[in-house]
């Protein structure tokens, strides 16, 4: 039996931790460059660095409490995989969040412009919250196509990007060049992208690991730098302006006998095109994710998961792998350019600045920590990622503690990064790591005695 860690090695080991924070923050955080009357100036901010260093010594504090605990209690009380009568069956309350909490997640997406207009008293006031909603929106549409690729496929993908720039260009080009509509644009795009997809599975289909990353994280370096330099085409790194706006099947959002608002007897508000691009994005987040779910019951599906546990096996078992990787690369990019269609329509201009690499490290972030292969977990993490910053801006509360200037946005990485320790240390399979089964063998019957001695029990 193990002994238990002594009080004092406890706090020394916090103590190391907050130590180590210190050297970090030193570099990073003790001083801030102002632009004062003389030049750049440097401000002190040690009381920041002291607050910083006592929050790792507490949470390293409370974590090894909790694992000393969690130890001890394993000593006493025998693990139920170790049991040697029969234990329950019954999915557990990890396993039954999926069901019932993406159904709540699109009820509460389906009345969020309701709500906020009924909070903040009509919809233009509404309009930061509501912009806000399609903002996650979108990158959870991102983070469900991605979680093709690496969640049910478990290929690590680091330039998922290439294939939301090009969905992106491809409308900005067909709707500004051609005078092609939203509606035949993002077909298009989705299809461009998917076939960018293909061409970027070929080339990779004998690489894991480390050595498909590297490879996939080039691909989206090599789209960017194509953007910037074919000038002729993309624009350069001026990009793309003046992009048309998406309308209602073809009645556009504008005040006059041909507008939205006149085609259904409403007054004129220009909310009306932002409520009705919230609605676009989310019922393709949720085409998004229908297809994913139903794709993975479906033989595909299963030789996706296949593939993810083990490849070798897979060969064996018959399923061609060149062609599951395809699929994957290729469903997973055409959602990408579904998102950069959107994307286009609702800026009005596109850059090679908004495709750069940050973007696809915040993508698989939202599906690592929301837990690879889970709806749910990718819904999650996206609206933490995405939104948590936002709401962390008004919190009046902080400004009074870290100051006037503190602007959590300059320290959104440092909190991604923090949450990506924390979630390695306590749920290293992500938020939501449970998930139901694709092939379930019902209830368990019992056999004969004579299987039993034959081996099938």
């Amino acid at each position: 039996m193990a002994a238990a860690t002594s009080p004092a090695a406890i706090l020394k080991d916090a103590g190391l931790f907050a130590l180590v924070a210190l050297g970090l923050c030193i570099p990073i955080v003790s001083h801030r460059t102002d632009l004062g009357s003389d030049g750049l100036a440097l401000t002190p901010r040690w009381g920041l660095v002291a607050g910083l260093c006592a929050a790792v010594f507490c949470v390293r504090l409370v974590q090894r409490l909790l694992l000393e605990r969690r130890a001890a209690r394993a000593l006493v009380t025998p693990s139920p995989h170790q049991a040697t009568e029969p234990v329950g069956a019954e999915p557990n309350a990890g396993q039954r969040l999926p069901r019932l909490g993406l159904p709540l997640f699109v009820g509460f997406a389906l009345f969020l412009p309701l709500i906020a207009a009924l909070a903040s008293g009509g919809l233009s006031p509404a309009r930061y919250w509501i912009d806000l909603g399609i903002l996650i929106l979108t990158y959870v549409m991102l983070g469900w196509g991605l979680n093709i690729v690496v969640g049910l496929a478990g290929l690590l993908d680091l330039g998922y990007v290439a294939f939301y720039a090009v969905g992106a260009y491809s409308y900005a080009l067909l709707s500004t060049v051609f005078g092609l509509s939203f509606w035949v644009c993002l077909p298009l795009a989705g299809l461009f992208a998917g076939l960018w997809g293909v061409m970027l599975g070929f080339p990779v289909l004998r690489l894991r690991g480390d050595y498909l990353a590297i490879v996939t994280l080039a691909f989206g370096e090599i789209i960017r730098l194509v953007l910037i330099n074919w000038s002729d085409v993309t624009g350069g790194s001026a990009g793309i302006s003046s992009i048309p706006r998406a309308t209602f099947f073809g009645v556009p959002f504008k005040a006059g006998p041909d507008g939205f608002s006149t085609l259904f007897g409403l007054p004129f508000d220009p909310m009306h095109r932002i409520v009705f691009l919230y609605y676009l994005i989310l019922a393709l987040a949720l085409v998004t994710s229908l297809v994913t779910l139903r794709l993975r019951r479906l033989p595909i599906g299963r030789a996706w998961e296949a593939l993810r546990e083990d490849e070798i096996a897979c060969r064996s078992l018959g399923i061609d792998t060149t062609k599951t990787k395809l699929t994957a690369f290729a469903l997973g990019a055409m959602f990408g350019g579904f998102a950069g269609s959107f994307f286009a329509v609702r800026q009005g201009f596109v850059s090679p600045e908004s495709f750069n690499f940050l973007e696809s490290a915040i993508i698989l972030a939202i599906v690592v920590l929301g837990g690879m292969g889970s709806q749910l977990g990718v819904a999650v993490a996206a609206v933490a990622m995405v939104g948590g910053p936002e709401l962390l801006r008004n919190l009046g509360f902080l400004k009074g503690v870290f100051g006037e200037g503190f602007d959590p946005n300059e320290f959104r990485l440092l909190l991604f990064g923090l949450a990506m320790v924390a979630m390695m240390i306590w749920r290293p399979r992500g938020l939501i790591s449970d998930r139901m089964p694709t092939v379930a063998l019902g209830q368990r019957k019992a056999i004969g005695k004579d299987l039993v001695r034959e081996g099938h029990g």
